[in-house]
């Protein structure tokens, strides 16, 4: 046993990779609940690819781009610090490098994955394979390293996220966002309306799984079992129950009635936001993020059909806006107590965080949307990525072959 190891650490980081990893079946079945039948194998199968795409590039470079040192102290990307070059006995703080590595690395599977809903009905699974290494490598990577690696330019200023809404989920919003508009609306899209849920056992099933996972998700980000770790749980199951009750709330207020989906997408709003604030909030914090997180993505899934473009499955108006949300009030709300001794204006702080957190989605956004789109373009340019009219008519299942 090497030297500083802390064994009940350890054990909660290597659950929390298990719980995390668990989140992108989740997601699956989230998403195959909410497409037409014809599609369902194809949705699937695009968020069980980003599993083995995504761990194979990890392992080969992507843990070394993302938390190796520091190129040129510029904190832009790193470089070295490869995982294989390492064996499980080396050490991470004071829990193996390979579990954080592991980890870190069921962040990046699940940022891809999330992407998939926004063309869900309109993308060929091989060129979407592609397009997943080059981003992967070119938007995740870099991103990673500003926000999480301790060499980043974003951490070393001080900006704000635990667990990811800057990394994950202002990330997949965006770039979800870029490549709906590369690719164009589905042929269906605004001729039969917002697709229904198909089957919302499966959709609510693959959602239980998603709220799961988040523990491991935000909890694990602590990279302790201690009292930061507990701070985070307990904000996380706050905010999805808060964020749950208010988008209830509005649709009977709006509409005169609950609609099928609307709870379980408030809670998933509600968690989204609190994903970087967690482990600096407290509960009060926790749960005035869970109302505006509701209340603003409520009305930012509508803004599709109003300027539209065809995100099919909300990424942009639930991870999107509520990874705005969760950073934004992050700065008012960091008590100073928790997780970082920075505090937000409403604890006393200097003003100071909010700006910073406000440059951190303009920088994050405005790379990841530039990015993804001349990604999108290029591999649907040389490879075909958007579906013909007729295999989005016939399904995309077709493309698969059943024996």
């Amino acid at each position: 046993m090497p030297s500083g190891l802390n064994t009940g650490d350890s054990a909660w980081a290597l659950v929390s990779f298990t719980m995390v990893l668990l989140m992108t079946p989740g997601l699956a079945l989230f998403y195959g609940g909410m497409v037409r039948a014809k599609n369902l194998i194809s949705v699937l199968y695009m968020s069980f690819v980003a599993i083995a795409v995504v761990t194979v590039i990890w392992f080969l470079y992507g843990y070394g781009l993302a938390f190796g040192r520091d190129v040129g102290g510029a904190g832009l990307l790193g470089w070295s610090d490869w995982s294989f070059g390492t064996t499980p006995s080396t050490l991470y703080g004071k829990v193996p490098l390979y579990v954080f590595s592991l980890f870190q690395l069921s962040f990046a599977i699940i940022t891809l994955a999330l992407i998939s809903g926004s063309v869900a009905n309109r993308v060929r699974l091989g060129p979407w394979m592609i397009l997943g290494v080059v981003w992967v490598t070119l938007v995740y990577l870099p991103i990673a390293h500003w926000v999480f690696s301790e060499g980043g330019w974003l951490h070393r200023w001080g900006v704000l996220d635990f667990a990811g809404g800057l990394v994950v989920e202002l990330n997949s919003g965006i770039s979800g966002l870029a490549l709906a508009l590369v690719l164009g609306p589905s042929v269906r899209f605004r001729r039969e309306g917002p697709p229904q849920p198909r089957n919302v056992p499966m959709v609510m099933t693959g959602m239980g799984l998603l709220w799961f996972g988040w523990f491991g998700f935000n909890g694990g980000s602590a990279m302790t079992d201690g009292a930061l770790a507990v701070n985070a749980v307990t904000n996380t199951m706050m905010c999805g129950c808060v964020a749950m009750i208010t988008w209830m709330m509005l649709e009977r207020h709006r509409f005169g009635r609950f609609s099928r989906l609307g709870g379980t997408t408030g809670a998933l709003a509600g968690l989204v936001a609190i994903t970087p604030a967690c482990g600096y909030v407290n509960l009060l914090g926790a749960t005035i993020i869970g109302i505006v997180a509701a209340v603003v993505c409520a009305y930012a899934v509508e803004i599709k059909t109003t300027v539209g473009y065809d995100d099919t499955l909300d990424v942009v108006g639930i991870h999107g806006a509520g990874g705005i949300v969760g950073v934004v009030l992050l700065g008012l709300f960091a008590t100073g107590r928790y997780g970082s001794t920075t505090a937000g204006v409403f604890y006393g702080g200097s003003i100071s965080l909010l700006g910073k957190q406000l440059v951190a989605i303009l920088a994050v956004g405005a790379y990841s949307f530039v990015l993804m789109y001349l990604i999108g373009k290029a591999v649907d340019r040389l490879f075909g990525l958007r579906a013909t009219e007729n295999e989005q008519t016939e399904g995309l299942d077709s493309e698969l072959r059943i024996d």
